[in-house]
């Protein structure tokens, strides 16, 4: 893991139930991805929560870009997840 993710996220299951959180808050990673998503100014985080910093941001982002690049991925067929069983996804005619 990158060493800036070492150094301003930290896990603990005391913490948030285990969540990962910037170093020394209560304020998840989740939640600072989820307001970039939604369009929220790094500036109006970094003003709502002032014990952030830009680098915290950042830290959060590459931690949530390390953990998509880990996961296991396993393709579902169209339709599995309404439990219907569609035609084949390859036709070999």
């Amino acid at each position: 893991m990158d060493e800036q993710i070492r150094q301003r996220i930290t896990l603990h299951p005391n913490v948030m139930v285990g969540k990962p959180v910037i170093r020394g808050t209560r304020i998840p990673v989740e939640l600072i991805v989820r307001m970039l998503a939604q369009g929220v100014p790094e500036g109006e985080i970094l003003k709502e929560y002032p014990r952030l910093q830009p680098e915290d941001i950042r830290a959060a982002l590459a931690y949530a870009a390390e953990t998509v690049a880990h996961e296991d991925v396993f393709p579902l067929r169209p339709g599995t997840l309404r439990g219907q069983v569609d035609e084949p996804v390859c036709r070999c005619d």
